[in-house]
Parts: C-alpha cells; sequence; structure tokens
C-alpha cells in the first residue's frame, strides 16, 4: 500500500489563506492527500473566513487553527506550501522532514479595512484565487 502524499499549508495566523487551502484541497482531491494546516502564530479562525468556504460549498466544519510546532521535525511532508508572504519570509528555512518547499502568496483578506460588505468581497476574492489555484496545481500532479 502506497501511502498519501501529506501537504501542509502555513500562513501566519492559520485562521484564512491555509484553512481555505486545506479545505479546498480536501475537496477538490478527494482522498488522494493526507492535508494539513497551521500557522506560525495561530489564533482562531475568522468569522468571515468559515462564511465564504460554506458558500463555496467547502465547510470547514470542526476546523481549529494549529500552530506548526505540532509537525515541525515530527511530521514527514511531500509538500510544505505557505500562502503568505509573512510565512514565507518566517518559516524555518530548513525544515527536516520536507521533500518540496512552495510558495502561493495570497493577499491578507483579515487586512482589508472597510465596510462589513467590502471586507467579505475580499475574503470571497481571495477564496477563489486559491481555490484556483488548488485546482491548477492539482491537474498538474
Amino acid at each position: 500500500m502506497i501511502d498519501k502524499e501529506r501537504v501542509l499549508f502555513l500562513c501566519t495566523g492559520n485562521t484564512a489563506r491555509s484553512q481555505m487551502a486545506e479545505g479546498f484541497l480536501r475537496h477538490y482531491a478527494g482522498d488522494r492527500f493526507e492535508v494539513h494546516s497551521a500557522g506560525l502564530e495561530p489564533g482562531v479562525i475568522r468569522p468571515l473566513t468559515l462564511q465564504v468556504m460554506e458558500e463555496a460549498g467547502v465547510p470547514l466544519k470542526g476546523a481549529h487553527a494549529k500552530g506548526v510546532e505540532i509537525y515541525l521535525g515530527k511530521v514527514h511532508f511531500h509538500y510544505l506550501i505557505t500562502v503568505c508572504d509573512n510565512a514565507e519570509k518566517n518559516c524555518p528555512a530548513v525544515w527536516p522532514g520536507v521533500n518540496q518547499r512552495l510558495h502561493w502568496s495570497f493577499k491578507d483578506p483579515a487586512a482589508f479595512a472597510g465596510s462589513y460588505e467590502e471586507r467579505l468581497q475580499r475574503f470571497r476574492e481571495v477564496r477563489d484565487q486559491i481555490a484556483k489555484k488548488v485546482i491548477e496545481w492539482i491537474n498538474e500532479k
């Protein structure tokens, strides 16, 4: 039996982008990968993250923000994918047990200041960018 390839999506807080990427890879790839996400400084998943993923038909029920320390040097990953520039810059340069490191740069939807509707729209835009990138990546594999 061949083990599934393990993928870790990493961002700063594990509250939006990495959660979205994890949800989309699970959704679109089925059980093809073992998918995880984490943050350098984990917080609480943002309500707008949950809302826009629910709208996309990919609910994140039971998801919670996790710190990178639960994986660092403890779990082998075929792919470590940073989804924000801060995580790419601050992620350990050497990560034992990682075969390939990729960087997908997405703007932080939570950093956008505006009305509720404007912030919701920003979360939707980033969600859609992440979904597109995940689908492209799956198709390349």
